[in-house]
């Protein structure tokens, strides 16, 4: 039986920051400003991660390890183009517009916290795994029958491609050729289960073949290859180029969720092998390289990104009021009479 050939693995930069591969061409106020949302994920990152703790937010899943993978991806997108994100894609989410609060009042349990802007391309963010993919597919079909140019990217976890909802749609997808971009944060692990035990197949990528259309794996800790790949398939996306699957290999650093400890099902040398390979330290690197940043560029931007998250924080908490009533807010239009009948007994009438 012939087995279709394993796609080729992009970088740009080595895990020191040295080029290994073709550089895009980037003015040097887009590469400081790709290094700026990193910091300023990992920030909000560090800083929900102690507001959890603090019993101020609820279980939280950290990012960290994955913000080339998140900000590299949404800076490539066009402001028209859609994502579709996975519950732990909230850097994305912001890179793409949506405001940080959002993600704090998320975190306390606000029904404000997953309504998005008009202005924002941001599908609320799924926990369900996979079960947003077949609607971003929807979307992206949408547009290709009014003749929009506008990608969707729908993005979710190695997980996810053993659900069923994510074969339905590429392969409707790749039946009905529309603009979406299937984007793989292939972070090693769906909680405790390694991506060995997701797949038999050499990767994740080479599942497009199955669909007729094309897989690319890319260094997802990378963000220059990142952001290269995600944009030449969104512009092919838009161009009537049919769908793409990017597998864009990562590591999240911290656990699965602030309920998980990862210590029972991964070694500390694992751990220190891929810590080697953070996506942050490696684009200073390429940056101090070039010539384009210091220590003292350091400090002052770490020192405005947590000014910036504590004053999301600060107006999450302005705003942060939960009430009995959120319960039957935002599912039903004109609720049932069923429904009804539950706020009155939950409500004492109201």
């Amino acid at each position: 039986m012939a087995i279709a050939a394993e796609p080729a693995y992009r970088r740009i930069l080595d895990i020191d920051g040295s080029v290994v591969g073709p550089l895009p061409d980037l003015p040097p106020e887009r590469l400081l400003d790709m290094y700026r949302w990193m910091v300023l994920a990992r920030s909000y990152d560090e800083r929900a991660l102690a507001l959890q703790r603090q019993g101020r937010l609820g279980t939280y899943s950290p990012l960290r390890g994955q913000e080339a993978a998140q900000i590299g991806m949404a800076l490539a997108l066009d402001p028209e183009d859609w994502i579709f994100p996975t519950y732990r894609d909230i850097a994305a989410c912001f890179a793409h517009g949506l405001p940080m609060e959002r993600g704090f009042l998320y975190g306390q349990g606000v029904g404000e916290g997953l309504v998005i802007p008009e202005t924002v391309n941001v599908w609320p963010r799924s926990i369900s795994i996979a079960t947003h993919v077949p609607h971003a597919v929807g979307m992206a079909w949408g547009f290709k029958l009014q003749g929009r140019r506008a990608a969707v990217v729908a993005s979710f976890g190695d997980g996810a491609t053993s659900k069923g909802d994510f074969h339905e749609a590429a392969n409707f997808a790749g039946v009905f050729a529309v603009p979406v971009v299937f984007y793989v944060q292939n972070n090693q692990y769906a909680i405790s289960v390694p991506r060995a035990r997701q797949t038999a197949a050499a990767s994740i990528a080479v599942k497009a073949v199955a669909y007729g259309f094309e897989g690319v794996r890319v260094d997802g800790n990378d963000i220059l290859a990142v952001w290269s790949t995600v944009r030449a398939a969104v512009e092919r996306a838009r161009q009537g180029g049919g769908p793409t699957l990017i597998e864009a290999e990562t590591y999240r650093l911290g656990a699965h969720t602030t309920a998980d400890d990862p210590t029972r099902y991964r070694s500390p040398e694992e751990v220190a092998y891929w810590q080697e390979r953070d996506p942050v330290t490696r684009f200073r690197r390429f940056l101090e390289a070039r010539r384009l940043w210091s220590v003292t560029d350091e400090e002052a931007l770490w020192e405005e990104c947590r000014r910036t998250v504590d004053e999301a924080w600060q107006r999450a908490e302005a705003l942060a009021e939960v009430r009995p009533a959120d319960v039957f807010r935002h599912a039903w239009a004109n609720p049932p009479e069923r429904v009804r009948e539950q706020a009155s007994r939950v409500l004492g009438g109201a």
